[in-house]
């Protein structure tokens, strides 16, 4: 090592072996590690916070199919050897359950195990594809230091990385790495990939503030963008490279019907597993009711004789095999109501549903019953559908806390208990210390159907297009409040207002007419104003320019003169 002038001036030293470490810092001036880091979804993991009362196998239910699945996982087909397995089932079949409890049980068995949950009520991490490449890549690189080495370095070499398509992620990310420490053995290093809810992966909005170009190329839908996933695993699982085996669960839609069509796939893939054509539910929603009343009758001290006989099968027929049926009904019963246990089941035991013409048929009488039980059914839907709508927003204004603000009618009143307060068995409420930090949350997605579908929820429909006004009535309510002063918001709330949706021409232009800005108010105006529907139409678009012109002038001189 020649010319080493680090010590030119020193006299006596003798240097034997020299070791320079060179730390090299992406474009955000983080380590490569932190920089992956920084690009996962870590709501996403099986083991998340957000996921701490997600649903788990009920011990002793879905024993077969969690057996059948590790199987696989350990030994795959002989006949069959593909690295790819699908797993599906209708609404409310307990795939997420089953694949949460796998995952638990793989971990437990010392698997290698990475999975990502899609949830379209989560948080945004979980309900697009952006960050699944590098939340699998930063799993895996935990179970290995010389795969985690090769990760950070690949990440070193292409510092843009995260902004590359998930075909290239996946293929730096993850499948290099894979090659760099290929002289190691991999076949002691067989482990799994768990996707879950595939199918509730939405396409990315594009942001309000983006120009009309930016916006006119995002015309990519969720199916699209469910199939590139879907490629991209199947790009990795044909790796030979590749050690894990793959369970991607979804509901049967078309998109996944055709990728995994075995006629025209017929070797791409292992044989799918139907939860409710594979496998008799009856028995595990039986053991699960069994054991939810056993200990309901323990924690109310009811009789040997409660439920009444005939009740659990009453209730097991009733579920046509969708656990979401007695997982509602249980949460409907140990819900604190004012009205007892015995009173509510005796309720549920006598709704009658039409002649069933498809499996939900009770379910659907359920959550009209749910939700009939509360004191203003009409407006709860409203404020559940506005709540659907404004968490598909990344804002802290979309938490419980600024929900309230802008969905009651008096920004002091209590009304969300008023209305909420009986559906705690359809929305997770969170409680009052947390709801400044935590957004409602809703159970399954089979009530967002329900609710969608006017031929299933019936008088409880209620037009999209309704629910913009009611959205629009509560945010100009809000700025008359703000501009009476006769409530003080906080700063987070007015973020909340510049993320509403679909408000339309002449709400906004009366909003904004209308508010007294505040320092905050100034700084969300100029964005709100620049939605999708404003731009293109030039007159209204100088309209409400000029009226927030005025109202940043007569905010400098309030200013001035108070």
């Amino acid at each position: 090592m020649a010319n080493i002038e680090y010590f030119s001036h020193s006299q006596g030293v003798q240097a034997k072996t020299l070791k320079f470490i060179t730390n090299v810092l992406s474009p955000s001036g983080m380590g490569p590690l932190k920089e992956l880091e920084s690009h996962i979804a870590p709501e996403a993991l099986n083991d998340s916070a957000e996921r701490f009362d997600a649903p788990k196998c009920h011990p002793e239910t879905r024993v077969a199919v969690q057996d059948d699945l590790y199987s696989w996982i350990e030994h795959g087909d002989a006949d069959n050897p593909k690295n790819m397995k699908w797993v599906t089932g209708p609404a409310g079949t307990g795939k997420t359950a089953v694949m949460g409890s796998l995952t638990d049980r793989c971990k437990k068995s010392g698997f290698p195990v990475a999975s990502f949950f899609f949830s379209l009520t989560g948080s945004i991490g979980r309900r697009t594809k952006t960050a699944f490449v590098a939340t699998i890549a930063h799993q895996l690189a935990q179970h290995r230091q010389d795969l985690k080495d090769a990760i950070a370095a690949a990440i070193e070499a292409d510092t843009i990385v995260f902004k590359k398509n998930l075909h290239a992620q996946m293929e730096t990310l993850v499948l290099a790495p894979l090659r760099a420490v290929a002289g190691e053995s991999h076949a002691a290093y067989r482990g799994v990939i768990v996707i879950d809810g595939l199918d509730e992966c939405e396409v990315e909005k594009v942001p309000d503030t983006a120009t009309t170009e930016a916006r006119a190329k995002s015309t990519r839908t969720n199916e699209q963008d469910q199939l590139e996933v879907l490629q991209v695993l199947y790009q990795a699982s044909s790796d030979p490279i590749f050690p894990f085996r793959i369970l991607v669960a979804s509901r049967p839609e078309r998109v996944f019907r055709e990728f995994f069509n075995s006629e025209s796939n017929p070797t791409a893939f292992a044989q799918k597993l139907d939860l409710h054509e594979d496998y008799n539910a009856d028995a595990d929603i039986t053991l699960f009711l069994e054991a939810q009343f056993n200990r309901l009758r323990r924690r109310h001290n009811f009789p040997p004789s409660w439920p009444p006989p005939g009740a659990v099968q009453t209730l097991v027929e009733n579920a046509s095999g969708q656990f979401i049926y007695a997982a509602t009904v249980i949460r409907f019963l140990d819900a604190g109501h004012r009205v007892p246990p015995k009173a509510l089941l005796e309720a549920i035991l006598k709704m009658e549903a039409m002649p069933a013409s498809n499996p939900l048929e009770h379910l659907d009488v359920l959550y009209s019953h749910i939700l009939n039980s509360s004191p203003d059914p009409p407006r709860s839907v409203r404020w559940i559908r506005s709540i659907m709508e404004l968490n598909a927003f990344q804002s802290v204004g979309s938490y419980a806390s600024n929900i309230h603000l802008l969905l009651q009618s008096d920004p002091e009143s209590n009304e969300a208990e008023h209305l909420l307060g009986n559906l705690h068995s359809l929305i997770r409420i969170p409680p009052p210390s947390d709801q400044a930090t935590t957004k409602y949350d809703f159970y399954h997605k089979s009530l967002f159907d329900f609710l969608n579908t006017p031929g299933r929820c019936g008088k409880l429909y209620v037009e999209s297009s309704e629910i913009e006004v009611f959205v629009c009535d509560a945010f100009v309510r809000a700025c008359a409040d703000c501009c009476n002063a006769r409530f003080i918001y906080p700063e987070s709330f007015l973020e909340c207002l510049a993320s509403l949706p679909n408000v339309s021409r002449l709400t906004l232009w009366d909003a904004t007419s209308k508010v007294l800005p505040t320092p905050a108010s100034v700084d969300w105006i100029s964005p709100f104003v620049r939605r999708k529907f404003i731009e293109g139409n030039q007159v209204f678009e100088r309209l409400v320019k000029k009226a927030i012109k005025e109202i940043k002038k007569d905010f400098k001189s309030s200013q001035l003169n108070p």
